[in-house]
């Protein structure tokens, strides 16, 4: 007996969504088990009064939560490597002034320069200022104290730390605009 066109109407109705998907071929078994797990998950989430959370954002805020872990890391890495090379330029700078510094003289004769703004002062002889005028000893500063050293070593220092080397060229000083002794130029032996 053939079946009755309104009969298998009346049959498919009867049967659940995920029957019909799995009759028509439209989905496998393994797919309709999966995504009634998930609704049963969010149901039950839903019925905690928790708002079930898109797995999608979930990992997109894992991969951002790890790229922020990551970017984090590689610039305390730059900080400590930065750090690393300025102590190892301190001790080199310390090692070349120790090692070739001349020794401090105990005169009442001074030699005055001006350094970051400020003058300064040095004791000197007489041989020792005409040699700092010339160019042909040089004055370097580290951890606050000045020393006088060979023109080569201060090439040296300056390759580490520019600023460590003073600079007694009048003209390397940044000029003051509007200075009124500017026609008047002050004589290098001068003395103070």
């Amino acid at each position: 007996m053939a079946a009755h066109p309104v009969d298998a109407v009346e049959i498919i109705m009867s049967m659940s969504l995920r029957e019909q998907l799995l009759a028509a071929g439209l989905v496998t078994k393994k797919q309709a088990e999966q995504a009634e797990n998930q609704n049963k998950q969010q149901r039950h989430q839903h019925a905690k009064g928790r708002k079930p959370a898109p797995v999608n954002e979930a990992k997109k805020a894992a991969q951002q939560a790890q790229a922020a872990k990551a970017a984090r890391d590689a610039e305390l890495n730059r900080k400590r490597q930065e750090s690393l090379e300025a102590k190892q330029k301190a001790d080199q700078i310390r090692q070349l002034i120790e090692a070739n510094q001349l020794p401090r003289l105990e005169t009442d004769d001074y030699f005055n320069f001006v350094d970051r703004g400020k003058v300064r002062r040095m004791s000197v002889d007489a041989q020792r200022r005409e040699q700092l005028i010339a160019g042909t000893l040089m004055i370097v500063r580290f951890e606050g104290r000045y020393s006088v050293v060979l023109p080569e070593i201060a090439t040296k220092i300056g390759e580490l730390n520019a600023k460590a080397v003073v600079s007694l060229d009048a003209k390397g000083d940044a000029p003051v605009e509007d200075d009124p002794y500017k026609d008047f130029v002050v004589p290098d032996d001068l003395r103070w």
